[in-house]
């Protein structure tokens, strides 16, 4: 079976790719990966965990082909990361909100 293990940080992303004769854990796909050594800002107990965008527990097997992400935190809301672009565009056309 074939699974890939993939985790982007702020400045790049990596990918592994790992063969295994049965289904592991995502705990021990991510460990067997390497990508704790190349990244050891993950912190496993804190961070979230998914295949395929699904939140997942580091005990749940793992099938053939699955891609197991592990989630940074986000740096800023998404509310606030939309309100902020808005911002910026108004004021690139000039656009000025009443009362601002």
């Amino acid at each position: 079976m074939i699974i890939r293990v993939v985790y982007t940080a702020k400045d790049k992303q990596k990918q592994y790719r790992l063969e295994f004769d049965k289904s592991p854990s995502i705990k021990q796909a991510i460990e067997e990966s390497g990508v704790l050594q190349d990244f050891p800002e993950i912190d496993l107990h804190r961070q979230k965990i998914g295949i395929f965008g699904e939140i997942m527990d580091l005990s749940d097997k793992v099938d053939d082909n699955d891609r197991i992400e592990i989630y940074r935190d986000l740096t800023i809301d998404p509310k606030d990361a939309r309100r902020l672009r808005a911002e910026h565009k108004r004021q690139k056309q000039g656009i000025k909100l009443f009362g601002a």
